[in-house]
């Protein structure tokens, strides 16, 4: 008989005895409707009146013209794509802001922004990798329609903080359920730790 090590951190009496909860059906169904609800009344909203001294100084664009739903999308795996050959004037106005949309209904599930090409961006460990195939599998298990997707806005000012500034704001606006700012909304049904 073998005696058991007194202080083996790999025990499993310090392991979760729990199973993790996984969604069943007729939530995740009411989780996505709950969401889709609230962003359909954020895009039927008109944008503020801003008065000329509000304008923002430093990009001819605003929050209010980047619409994510209206945007060509792409692959929802699109850092394994090959890049894009774009044309930028200079090397300050590359990158973009990236959504991913479930495209079924549609919903806005993630914001993100990036001075960097995709491929750079997401090649290493991104959380959002684990959300979006969270996501997908537990439709999968639920027998039901997905459809996740990308979309990008090249738009961007050359300032890294302005840029931030519009992700920042996107994520507010459209309480995106993957980015943090937005877990206390609609909780982290999808977080990385799911299997």
């Amino acid at each position: 008989m073998k005696q058991l090590n007194l202080f083996d951190t790999n025990a499993s009496s310090l392991k979760s005895r729990l199973p993790s909860f996984v969604m069943n059906r007729e939530a995740l169904i009411k989780w996505k409707q709950r969401v889709f609800k609230y962003q359909e009344t954020i895009k039927d909203s008109q944008p503020q009146q801003q008065t000329l001294f509000e304008m923002p100084k430093s990009s001819w664009h605003t929050v209010d013209d980047i619409k994510p739903f209206e945007l060509p999308i792409h692959n929802c795996l699109f850092w394994r794509m090959p890049e894009p050959k774009y044309q930028f004037a200079d090397e300050s106005n590359k990158g973009y802001l990236y959504f991913i949309i479930d495209n079924t209904l549609p919903i806005l599930l993630y914001c993100g922004e990036t001075k960097l090409t995709a491929n750079q961006r997401w090649s290493g460990v991104h959380d959002c990798k684990d959300y979006i195939r969270n996501y997908i599998q537990l439709h999968r298990i639920h027998n039901l329609d997905v459809a996740v997707v990308s979309a990008f806005w090249e738009h961007i000012p050359p300032e890294k903080k302005i840029l931030l500034k519009w992700e920042r704001e996107l994520i507010i606006k459209y309480r995106s359920p993957f980015n943090k700012e937005s877990w206390k909304y609609w909780g982290q049904p999808f977080k990385k730790e799911w299997k």
